[in-house]
């Protein structure tokens, strides 16, 4: 089993427990991939498989699993509102490179600079936050440009040991996965025009920002190539614009 296996197990459960799953369509080629690197006695097969799910309130649900072996063990899962709910993004980037763990564990805001935003997802998460900082410190530097997509509530961390991945970060997703699914059972759909627009664009911002500065991008690149690796990026990771553009 990987490392982050016990997590994306832990996450369907619960999606299935708390929410009327619909199917989300994956397409053709993004189910799965697997790929050869390396040399001699380096030589890898690195395989990415791809799940994805959706719910009357949450458009997307989606998770990019890489098992590297050695050289890595990638979680991308995150999940994306529905355009007429006000609800933050979930999103969890954990990954595991020869060089360290590196963990991002977050429910990402619409609207940052918002006081009533933050005062209704941001501040009833932030003991929770604080109790997990407590095991799990605050990474270090993280560019400048980024801060306005991630919450007061947001876990940046580089744990250097593996138990520490699977006992404080579990626990800090087993968590926070809990607290969203309960502010997704708590969300009322949004009528107002003015205010569903204000949401299509802060969506559309996250995605664009998201789907051009994907970190992900040149460890996919330097395993399947540059036309599969934006293909999977633009047209099911950060999907929005598409299926707008499909609809329009």
């Amino acid at each position: 089993m990987t490392l982050y296996q016990p997590f994306l197990d832990y996450a369907i459960a619960q999606l299935q427990s708390h929410l009327d799953l619909q199917p989300y369509p994956i397409p053709t080629g993004f189910h799965s991939k697997s790929a050869v690197v390396g040399k001699g006695k380096r030589q890898n097969t690195v395989q990415t498989d791809s799940y994805a799910t959706c719910s009357s309130k949450l458009r997307q649900i989606r998770s990019a699993h890489v098992d590297g072996g050695g050289a890595c063990q990638v979680l991308n899962f995150v999940m994306f509102p529905h355009l007429n709910y006000d609800l933050p993004f979930f999103g969890a980037d954990l990954v595991t490179l020869p060089g360290g763990h590196l963990i991002a564990i977050d429910m990402q805001p619409l609207f940052r600079d918002s006081t009533s935003y933050q005062e209704k997802y941001s501040q009833p998460i932030m003991s929770m936050f604080e109790q997990h900082q407590v095991h799990l410190p605050w990474g270090g530097d993280f560019p400048e440009e980024a801060q306005s997509f991630f919450s007061p509530a947001f876990l940046w961390t580089r744990p250097t040991s593996t138990e520490t991945v699977q006992t404080h970060v579990f626990s800090a997703f087993q968590d926070y996965l809990q607290a969203y699914l309960s502010f997704v059972a708590a969300a009322e759909p949004i009528t107002d025009p003015a205010a569903l627009e204000e949401i299509k664009q802060a969506q559309l911002r996250y995605i664009r920002y998201r789907a051009e500065k994907d970190p992900a991008r040149g460890m996919l690149t330097r395993f399947y190539g540059s036309k599969w690796t934006e293909e999977y990026i633009h047209g099911f990771l950060f999907d929005l614009e598409k299926h707008l553009k499909l609809a329009a």
